[in-house]
């Protein structure tokens, strides 16, 4: 009983001399972090990012999924969806922190899935749902900011079209055992425009339009992936960071 006591009487802040003399107990001095420099905003890249487009250049990172050259319009500054399919990286991310622009067409047209519609697959395989969902009605799986038929966004944060928007994303890509089954699922937290609408989901498994989503065994990485959609969506300031 006396020992508790002691103890008690040391950690309850009664003597600065025992908070002292304890500290070295609760001070950790290494591992000592790596120095990243952050960008002058929140939207701008730290040092250690990868950098996928920020001008037409960039175009030399990406290629068409089915692997032909990069084929989308490309301006000084952004990238918009035309004929010729979806677009991949010509690297592979796992584990990453991303960050991307983009806008719909300030003209509307369409509705519903219809209407400024793409997305943004993780992994080739993961889709974070790109619509213009600012009054524009349709099923709350397929808005912008779901993951695409698994997970309905927290709140709708988009903004009118023609303007651009931005997610930050964190991606924890999936581990399998050797017989495919899986041993951790992918999960995912995004914000849109820097409202959080999807907070550290699972995920269920790579995404299909009809039917249930289900995993499918794959490597460590793959390539980011966006889609094509018949609709003149814009990309800008894509970068990554792999965790």
């Amino acid at each position: 009983m006396k020992q508790y006591i002691l103890l008690a009487f040391l950690f309850s802040g009664s003597t600065g001399f025992a908070q002292d003399s304890l500290s070295k107990y609760t001070e950790v001095w290494s591992p000592v972090p790596r120095v990243v420099t952050a960008g002058k905003t929140s939207t701008d890249p730290p040092s250690d990012a990868v950098i996928l487009f920020r001008n037409k250049k960039d175009t030399a990172n990406w290629q068409q999924d089915n692997g032909k050259p990069f084929a989308w319009k490309a301006d000084d500054s952004l990238i918009t969806v035309t004929s010729g399919g979806a677009i991949r990286t010509k690297q592979s991310f796992g584990d990453c922190q991303l960050h991307i622009e983009w806008r719909t067409p300030a003209e509307i047209k369409g509705n519903g899935q219809g209407r400024g519609n793409s997305g943004i697959f993780l992994m080739s395989r993961y889709e974070l749902q790109v619509l213009d969902s600012y009054n524009n009605p349709t099923y709350s799986n397929g808005q912008a900011g779901s993951i695409y038929k698994q997970h309905i966004p927290l709140v709708n944060a988009c903004r009118p079209p023609g303007e651009w928007q931005s997610y930050d994303i964190l991606f924890t890509a999936p581990q399998f055992y050797a017989d495919g089954s899986v041993k951790n699922p992918a999960r995912i937290t995004v914000f849109q425009n820097g409202v959080l609408v999807q907070n550290n989901v699972e995920i269920i498994g790579g995404t299909r339009y009809i039917g249930i989503a289900r995993y499918e065994k794959h490597g460590e990485k793959a390539p980011l992936l966006l889609q094509d959609h018949g609709n003149p969506v814009s990309f800008r300031n894509v970068w990554i960071r792999e965790l």
